[in-house]
């Protein structure tokens, strides 16, 4: 016979193991709906309509705000609009890790960041050695630096327990440096013609942002508007609009208005009310106290729970099933009867930069930090483990397709390139499976604990 107190221990495991699994699927569905609009792209542009398709992100589309107004293409709107909002979800989440997650310690930040660093710097060096007698291409060295985590997490979903979750928890920590690596080097590198009055204005609405914050200011309407201010400020300046996305992220609240204590007392109270103002059960109207109930008890749970946390909730849906697709549509459609039947050296700078550097970066960093005693092997885990999951880290795809399009201006560098990234991620994902899936599964993992 089932206790209650096993009951409530169910429940609880339950309501702790869920936000992980729905993360895990929502990246699992994420990959697929990518994988399926780049192959819509691909039969776009070279089967069905690939005029149609080239003007169609080319349209222009104007923006006014009384006088002042942006006159963009459907695409620039997409690369230098839409991805804001993507770059200002990742921003939330390099918060949330540096104040509660796996940066928010020396000791448990060591691994990834050593990781990370490593899976850039190589993939950066073998893209820079290919290409140091090629200037048309040299600055693309940052194509290969990056890692699509949606496609990486999806893939080891799928994998199942041959991919415990501390595996997925490193690989994870290892793409939040590897994001910071991709903003810092699009905001110094990929950024040109810096008018200093302009940026001067940006940094004005952003110390009024970070005043707000310091306020505990959480009307989001306030972090709308400004936010869309130093979004304007920031690309009129020179330096690319996403990274306005980032800094906007930095400055939301990650206090709540009330205390558990507080919200357990209120709701407890707001229930009773509710349950003593009037009959209840279905089909039946509130009166006007049991409204005035639901209304606070709605109130004080939007209060505690923090902006930060609500917004990347929130956000972290739009971006993965709308923001990147769209990203993606517009930016994979490659015409195969363009791409030069010669071997340029940016598609081996990239190719070899994902397929070989970056599973040799990781590795390697991560094997040099844990025999000098910087930092250990998570639980659980195997070199098999850190190998494998390094692979899959070479799936660059829609980091590496934005970086592309910010370094390249040669329409047959960019074809080569979008290229390439295509066939170096399905060439890293295919070896990284092909490594986890010798792993023999691993049994006791959080999917298990399912009730």
């Amino acid at each position: 016979m089932v206790t209650k107190s096993e009951i409530v221990e169910s429940k609880l495991l339950e309501r702790i193991i869920k936000p992980f699994k729905e993360f895990k699927n929502t990246e699992q569905l994420s990959g697929i709906i990518l994988i399926l609009c780049t192959v819509f792209a691909l039969s776009l542009t070279n089967f069905i309509l690939f005029e149609d398709y080239t003007t169609f992100w080319n349209t222009k589309m104007t923006v006014k705000f009384g006088d002042i107004g942006l006159e963009k293409s459907i695409f620039l709107w997409i690369n230098d609009g839409l991805m804001a909002i993507f770059f200002f979800v990742i921003g939330l989440e390099i918060k949330r890790e540096i104040l509660t997650g796996e940066l928010n310690s020396l000791r448990k930040a060591s691994l990834p960041i050593t990781a990370a660093l490593g899976g850039m710097f190589v993939p950066a060096l073998i893209y820079i050695i290919f290409n140091l007698y090629s200037p048309e291409s040299f600055s693309g060295w940052g194509i290969p630096m990056a890692t699509d985590i949606a496609f990486t997490l999806g893939i080891l979903a799928l994998l199942g327990k041959r991919a415990p979750f501390s595996l997925k928890v490193f690989i994870t920590g290892v793409a939040i440096i590897d994001d910071i690596g991709a903003v810092l080097v699009i905001a110094i590198f990929y950024s040109s013609n810096i008018d200093q009055t302009i940026l001067l204005v940006a940094l004005g609405v952003f110390l009024l942002l970070i005043l707000f914050n310091r306020l505990n200011f959480q009307n989001p309407s306030i972090y709308i508007v400004f936010g869309v201010t130093l979004w304007f400020f920031i690309l009129q300046s020179g330096i690319h609009a996403t990274i306005a996305g980032v800094l906007l992220a930095f400055t939301i609240p990650a206090r709540n208005k009330v205390d558990a204590d507080a919200f357990i007392t209120d709701t407890t109270l707001f229930i009773e009310e509710f349950r003593t103002s009037g009959r209840c059960g279905s089909g039946i109207f509130l009166n006007q106290k049991q409204q005035s109930a639901i209304k606070a008890l709605e109130s004080s749970c939007q209060n505690v729970e923090p902006p930060l946390q609500r917004y990347e909730r929130i956000l972290h849906y739009w971006v993965a099933f709308a923001i990147v697709p769209v990203f993606i549509l517009a930016n994979s459609g490659v015409l195969l009867g363009e791409v030069p039947s010669t071997i340029h050296p940016i598609e081996l700078g990239i190719f070899f930069g994902l397929v070989i550097g970056k599973p040799l970066g990781i590795s390697l960093a991560t094997w040099i930090a844990v025999k000098s005693g910087i930092t250990s092997v998570p639980s659980g885990l195997t070199w098999m483990h850190i190998v494998g999951v390094s692979f899959l880290a070479g799936i660059g795809f829609t980091m590496a397709l934005f970086i592309g399009n910010l370094a390249l201006t040669d329409p047959t560098l960019l074809t080569m390139q979008k290229f390439t990234v295509l066939i170096a991620s399905l060439t890293a994902a295919i070896l990284g499976v092909l490594v986890l899936s010798r792993i023999p599964p691993i049994e006791l993992d959080l999917e298990e604990f399912e009730c």
